[in-house]
């Protein structure tokens, strides 16, 4: 069965001008109940990090400020959110939705988070949106109860996945493979096992060469035994900040080959959602959605 991290907490209200990133929670999980392609029995509802979960990854001085709401406005403008008790839970919620998915996709081969993805936030900052790394806190999760070996995060969103990088950078047990747009945010790029700089305005057809040629091989030789899988939607030509040229079937394909080649390695994949930020909000919603029917097709 496809299981589906999702919760009321996700549906997080912030004020006018950030309100449109977040009404996506909320609506991608009607869209997929009213076409059919899930049941309400394939959501579950995420239990809360503990301290302990969160310090694997984070540090104690950030989780501090984080709990004691003593962030900085400089801090705060670089998460780009306002603080509040409600945006840190959300957040604990949504990084253990992470971790669920992990287990859940050891046993049924897929899990998926309609949030997470916030790849951005680093061990003692947060930035981009981003608060907890639910792919780092999900991999530490894995690593110390030796349930698994060899992690590939594969990041597909059009930001690099800095945080990320960071984390991981002295840690062979987790490769970090990102494809992102070159001249995007950020800016200053952190250096990850793997980058492929995208240039502006690429196209369906030279994107998913460029996978099809990194991604089977990254498979080959990192010889993962769990995949950690960023869908973000930001790649699509109709992205406001993304500066890509994907179609939403090329999107899908991306996808498809993602999901592939974990089911053709039986490799399980957990995956997080990650950004979009399209004027419409049906492209959005339609982007994301075509990866949990993906996932629904190949896997079930």
């Amino acid at each position: 069965m496809l299981k589906i991290a999702f919760s009321p907490i996700y549906k997080y209200s912030v004020p006018d001008g950030h309100r449109f990133p977040m009404i996506k929670y909320e609506l991608l999980p009607e869209q997929l109940l009213y076409e059919g392609t899930v049941s309400e029995a394939n959501f579950f509802h995420p239990k809360k990090l503990t301290e302990a979960e969160i310090l694997k990854t984070h540090t104690p001085e950030y989780w501090d400020k984080l709990r004691l709401q003593q962030l900085s406005r400089k801090e705060e403008r670089a998460i780009g959110l306002p603080m509040s008790a409600q945006l840190i839970e959300r957040g604990r919620h949504i990084a253990h939705g992470t971790i669920e998915c992990a287990l859940y996709a050891q046993q049924y081969g897929v899990a998926l988070n309609i949030a997470g993805g916030t790849h951005h936030a680093f061990a003692d900052r947060g930035e981009g949106f981003c608060v907890f790394n639910d792919f780092a806190i999900a991999a530490h999760h894995l690593l110390a109860h030796q349930l698994a070996e060899q992690i590939l995060i594969v990041d597909l969103d059009v930001h690099q996945g800095n945080g990320t990088a960071k984390i991981f950078q002295h840690n062979p047990q987790v490769y970090t493979f990102s494809m992102h747009g070159a001249r995007n945010y950020p800016l200053r790029k952190e250096e990850s096992d793997l980058d492929i700089g995208l240039p502006d305005k690429i196209e369906d057809e030279a994107y998913l060469k460029l996978l099809r040629q990194h991604l089977p091989k990254l498979i080959d030789e990192v010889e993962p035994d769990f995949i950690f899988y960023l869908a973000g939607v930001d790649v699509l030509n109709t992205d406001k900040l993304g500066r890509l040229g994907m179609s939403l079937q090329g999107c899908k394909q991306r996808d498809e080959i993602v999901f592939q080649a974990c089911k053709r390695h039986n490799i399980p994949v957990a995956v997080s959602m990650g950004g979009g930020y399209s004027e419409r909000i049906a492209h959005i919603v339609e982007g994301h959605a075509n990866t949990y029917r993906v996932a629904q097709e190949i896997f079930f």
